[in-house]
């Protein structure tokens, strides 16, 4: 009986495909998997043909529907696994598999292809072009080091030819995948000892043989992270039917390391750019973690209420809904965990008031006192300095540093901005109500003083918790091996929270990892949305330094972003109409698509143009149900956390995209005006980063002045 693999490359196109072709491609395996060799060889359905000269003997294509191929890679040393890499209408389905070469890795041991006949027509081009070039890309770094990387003859030749990044880059799409990696980091500046540790050890099988190995199933088996070897009939109808369930939760080596290390000996904290499969990491540390011990419990939190169901889902997927192990995992907020800490302790239970609600009342402390200080000014040196950290009386204010705060306070100054404060928290108490912070305050309280009930905290999107979280995430695991395992990105920061872990007893030195490789977006998008944060400098996760987009990277490929201007809020929305419709013509379910806005105003004008055209919707607001049908409506805060394979931003105009209102002018504090602008940069880059394979960016009149070359 013969045993089917499928590749990566099969999965990237799979969900592409009319429904018809997925139709005909579950009916082929099903009817491929039920066969002897013997069988499948004779068969005049699936007719397993050979590729006229193709530069690999083992290529071979099977029907799929009249006029639609699957591309196999079939063995040539008696085993009984075949690979499907692709599915393409008849014609191109010969050509592309004509062209391509598959081979092992030299250092990896993983499987690879490239596309060989087009790399044997360039290269000589390249070379011929190098001859007079002042220095090459590669000049630093020898020939037996990059074969130590696993750069084989064809590609080493190719390589030498390249005189900077972008010939690299034209080369992209013909290389195999492990050794473009290396040779991208390469070009980025990381040294090959880094390359190595990162990208080649981490892939290598632990009993990797001496030398490499052609045999398929064994090549197969060394490469997890882009080919999955279906174990029977019923594996193979679930993925074919919901591929995408199925990769959410895949881990790749570069995650695998992290995830399923034994033990670390203190806090470790994992960041990474958008799409590089943090989530995913902190997932199988969760699972690695229960299956270590039998008895401890795990608190698994991030930030808001849709990341939460989010990870409640994707963590039922990964454990195959195992009762017993999810029982003792909660998957909550940060906030939603101090509030029942509180709860349980208090014979009161204050309302917590939004963030607008907190406006009004420092307004109206501000007239009540007659202050020399905007609303604005004292919520956030109350947010940034007083909850930040956790001061409780003036004294303490009095020589707290400020640092990160542009208005300087001298001691008079700041004795007003403490009867401020008291005020405000007296409005608080007639009225019973609090802040979602000062609960998180109290709730550290009560833990501090009382065994910690957690054996393991998981935190996911670490990038937007306040220094009040995370005294609750600290005091509610025990100091010591495994305790925190963070995971973030200071890029999508999209709320004002300035964080030093170290002063908060969460100190990750030589336990910090960075994943660099996009496993969701394409080049062209992860590209586009980083030049919306190429003007700045982003602020790290841990509170000291930057952090930088530098050699991150995606192995997908696909379209150009679109970005357009129209005159009118009432054209944009128009051609958003004409562009979902486009979409769902060419196979896109209403679930994959997503519509966001800054405002939901202008989602409302989407909703109403979107039905009235037939099209379903579904507003994202908290716990959206994953498998509702409908084209996701959602405001830019709330695309956090979510993924589509087509997103549209709408309304990027000037005075919207950064909002105003959301800025603190210069004048009045120049180091929180600067901060603010990061902030609504990196809410657009999140928007934008959604995206797998299509994104449109569009506006009516002035154009935001976010948008990259957009005059």
């Amino acid at each position: 009986m013969p045993r089917l693999a499928f590749a990566q490359s099969f999965w990237d196109g799979y969900e592409s495909l009319e429904k018809p072709i997925r139709t005909g491609v579950r009916k082929a395996m099903a009817k491929f998997q039920s066969m002897s060799v013997a069988q499948l060889n004779a068969d005049k359905g699936l007719h397993l043909e050979s590729v006229k000269d193709a530069r690999d003997v083992r290529m071979r294509t099977i029907r799929i529907t009249d006029f639609w191929r699957g591309v196999v890679l079939a063995p040539d040393d008696g085993s009984d696994v075949f690979l499907l890499v692709n599915v393409l209408p008849h014609d191109d389905a010969y050509d592309w598999a004509a062209k391509r070469l598959y081979s092992a890795n030299l250092a990896t041991r993983a499987l690879e292809v490239r596309n060989a006949v087009a790399l044997d027509e360039l290269t000589p081009l390249y070379e011929t072009a190098a001859r007079s070039a002042p220095r090459l890309l590669f000049a630093d770094v020898s020939d037996g080091t990059l074969r130590k990387l696993g750069i084989d003859e064809q590609v080493l030749r190719a390589a030498r030819s390249f005189v900077d990044k972008g010939q690299l880059e034209a080369f992209s799409t013909l290389l195999p995948e492990d050794q473009l990696e290396v040779l991208q980091y390469l070009a980025e500046g990381f040294p090959p000892e880094e390359v190595y540790r990162d990208v080649v050890a981490i892939r290598r099988p632990a009993d990797a043989p001496a030398e490499p190995v052609e045999d398929l199933a064994t090549v197969i088996a060394n490469t997890p992270a882009r080919v999955h070897l279906v174990t029977g009939p019923q594996e193979l109808e679930e993925m074919l039917e919901k591929p995408f369930a199925a990769w959410r939760i895949f881990l790749h080596p570069s995650q695998r390391r992290i995830a399923y290390r034994l033990s670390y000996t203190g806090p470790v904290q994992v960041t990474g750019g958008p799409g590089t499969g943090k989530t995913v990491a902190a997932l199988h540390r969760v699972k690695h973690l229960l299956d270590r011990s039998q008895g401890g419990r795990i608190l698994l939190t991030t930030y808001t209420n849709a990341l939460a169901a989010s990870l409640r889902d994707m963590l039922g997927l990964l454990l195959d809904d195992d009762e017993r192990l999810l029982a003792r995992v909660d998957v909550t907020t940060v906030d939603a965990y101090a509030n029942s800490v509180v709860r349980a302790k208090s014979t009161t239970t204050p309302q917590p008031i939004g963030d607008r609600e907190q406006r009004q009342l420092w307004e109206k402390v501000v007239k009540q006192l007659d202050l020399p200080f905007t609303a604005q000014f004292l919520a956030q040196e109350y947010r940034h300095i007083v909850l930040g950290q956790n001061i409780r009386d003036l004294d303490t204010y009095r020589g707290a540093s400020r640092r990160g705060r542009g208005t300087g306070l001298g001691p008079s100054r700041r004795q007003v901005v403490w009867s401020a404060v008291e005020r405000f928290e007296q409005l608080l108490r007639e009225r019973r109500e609090t802040t979602y912070l000062r609960i998180c305050a109290e709730a550290a309280d009560h833990l501090d003083k009382e065994p910690a009930p957690y054996s393991h905290v998981v935190v996911d999107e670490a990038q937007d918790l306040h220094p009040a979280q995370w005294r609750v995430l600290r005091a509610a695991v025990p100091a010591g091996p495994d305790d925190l395992f963070i995971t973030g990105d200071p890029h999508q920061r999209i709320y004002d929270s300035r964080v030093s872990l170290g002063s908060l007893g969460i100190a990750t030195a030589g336990r910090s990892f960075r994943l660099r490789v996009n496993y969701r977006s394409t080049e062209e998008i992860l590209a586009w949305s980083a030049r919306l944060l190429a003007p700045v400098s982003v602020g790290s996760l841990e509170g000291e330094g930057t952090d930088s987009l530098a050699g991150y990277l995606s192995l997908l490929r696909g379209r150009r972003p679109q970005a357009c201007s129209y005159t009118t809020q009432q054209e944009e929305i128009e051609a958003l109409v004409e562009r979902v419709k486009t979409l769902l013509i060419q196979g896109l379910a209403p679930h994959e698509i997503g519509v966001c806005a800054r405002f939901n105003l202008a989602l409302d004008a989407a909703e109403k143009k979107l039905k009235a055209a037939d099209v379903p919707v579904l507003r994202v607001k908290g716990q959206t149900p994953q498998r509702a049908e409908g084209v996701r409506l959602a405001t830019m805060h709330a695309m956090k956390g979510l993924e589509f394979r087509a997103v549209s931003v709408l309304g990027v105009n000037e005075g919207a995209v950064p909002f105003a209102r959301e800025v603190t002018p210069r004048e009045a504090d120049p180091l929180q005006h600067d901060a603010d602008l990061i902030r609504e940069r990196c809410l657009l880059f999140v928007a934008c980063t959604r995206a797998r394979e299509a994104l449109s960016v569009t506006w009516s009149g002035a154009p935001s002045p976010f948008i990259p070359n957009a005059a």
